[in-house]
């Protein structure tokens, strides 16, 4: 397959600044939702409402693995409206009234202990994310639809990516800090939901607010059915191995994510510690984003990605010696990990909107919102499955849970599988994703691609006319 390097096109006029601001704000809901119920749901259910661990693992995974059906049915329904005023609006606007209550209230710690409270979590968790993909789905679509413009759309992520971090910091630093100031009891949970309902519905109605006066220069094109999504996707092998390698990672970070407030109890013997800790690793987000953007100009995606990911690698085996150097070594292991991770939530988003565009010149179709429901399909539930894997750590390992008013002593075992669950279990994960980001391979930004012999020639001229 031959590459056919065509003229610079005419300059496109950049995107109003509201917009790219507004689209933006949409990512407070991102990292809220991502950050607080990984960082701390697993440990209410386990440590205040008496969970087993094994039962809370599965009350936290499976309403995320729903994700998978649900997200490309979401694509699907989005790809298809036609109403004015912006054709994903309206599933950002269902999106932005149904999530922030309902996230609200799993965290209302009814008078439930053990399995019971973790089947009232498991279901408002399974309506949280089902609302939350009515509204991630297109809103991930949205900025292949805006611009055609590469440089364009790698401001308007950046936007994003910063009010991510922004978001990661806020929800994260804050959401333990008010959940444990009743001394970990349900009280302090009620109230910490109720906050983060308010950053919810701030950045969610804020980007559909704002997102009015947002081009669109061009529309997906819906598949028929999931199985034909599928297929889609089969046939895009830089889409697979980037989503194979973006699922490994988010899996890493969802194991540690899950574990900073069990690693600040048990391993630094202070539930305060998680502050700090979350700190160390999400305030480099916002600080080096500047640099992994210069990272990516200058030795690419791709090359920038190879960096973030070893980092990480590098960080988390740091972390697994802090039970033997200390609680220096570890916060220090934490912030090297902070600077990776601020990459690993920049990079894989720039690869994936250039390997839509990619995907566009090769097929003559703008099949943006399939790929970014599948692409969420995959991510959201390996987010959730870090905390199933963590969970099953903790039952493996002889985990004790408790309630808030009577802390048990757990065994050495069970700390041991704190330690290294935090650090060394997510840093085989991050390392074997290296081998799909080594098989990821993407055109050159400009460069059309042949179609096979046998296309069409209408085929042909509507793919060049897509470059």
């Amino acid at each position: 397959m031959s590459a056919d390097v065509r003229p610079a096109p005419e300059p496109v006029p950049p995107l109003p600044r509201r917009v790219r601001v507004g689209y933006g704000l949409g990512s407070l809901r991102t990292g809220t939702f991502a950050t607080v119920p990984g960082l701390i749901l697993l440990y209410y259910l386990t440590d205040v409402l008496a969970v087993p661990a094994a039962v809370a693992g599965c009350a936290v995974f499976l309403p995320k693995a729903w994700d998978v059906l649900v997200n490309p049915l979401v694509g699907a329904l989005s790809d298809r409206s036609r109403p004015r005023g912006g054709p994903r609006r309206p599933f950002l606007l269902l999106g932005a009234c149904t999530l922030p209550p309902l996230f609200a209230l799993v965290f209302a710690a009814p008078p439930l202990r053990g399995a019971a409270a973790a089947g009232y979590v498991a279901v408002l968790f399974l309506l949280a994310a089902t609302a939350y993909a009515v509204f991630q789905v297109p809103y991930v679509t949205m900025p292949a639809e805006m611009t055609e413009d590469p440089a364009e759309r790698g401001r308007v992520l950046g936007r994003r990516v910063g009010f991510l971090g922004v978001a990661i910091l806020l929800s994260g630093a804050s959401a333990p800090a008010i959940a444990h100031a009743d001394g970990d009891g349900p009280a302090g949970y009620r109230l910490m939901g109720a906050a983060v309902t308010v950053l919810l519905a701030a950045g969610m109605f804020g980007a559909w607010f704002t997102t009015r006066w947002a081009p669109v220069v061009t529309r997906s094109a819906a598949e028929p059915s999931l199985r034909v999504q599928l297929a889609a996707t089969r046939s895009n092998r830089p889409f697979l191995f980037l989503a194979g390698m973006w699922t490994l990672q988010a899996l890493a970070v969802g194991v540690m994510l899950a574990g900073v407030q069990y690693f600040a109890t048990y391993t630094l013997g202070s539930p305060t510690a998680v502050t700090p800790l979350f700190a160390g690793l999400i305030g480099p987000l916002v600080l080096v984003m500047p640099l992994w953007t210069r990272l990516s100009r200058r030795f690419g995606a791709k090359g920038a990605q190879w960096c973030a990911s070893l980092l990480f690698v590098a960080g988390a085996l740091l972390l697994s010696l802090t039970p033997v150097a200390g609680p220096a070594v570890g916060y220090g292991a934490v912030a090297v990990i902070g600077v990776a991770y601020a990459g690993l939530q920049l990079l894989p988003l720039t690869m994936l909107a250039d390997t839509l565009a990619a995907d566009a010149v090769r097929t003559g179709r703008q099949r943006a919102a399939t790929f970014t429901g599948l692409w969420t399909a995959a991510e959201t539930p390996a987010f959730a499955l870090g905390a199933g894997v963590f969970a099953l750590v903790l039952a493996v390992t002889g985990f004790r849970s408790s309630d808030a008013g009577h802390r048990t002593a757990q065994p050495e075992a069970a700390l041991t599988g704190i330690s290294l669950g935090m650090s060394l279990l997510p840093a085989v994960l991050a390392a074997a994703s290296l081998w799909l980001l080594h098989r990821y391979r993407e055109d050159p930004p400009g460069a059309v691609v042949e179609l096979p012999r046998k296309a069409a020639p209408q085929q042909e001229v509507k793919a060049r006319r897509a470059d």
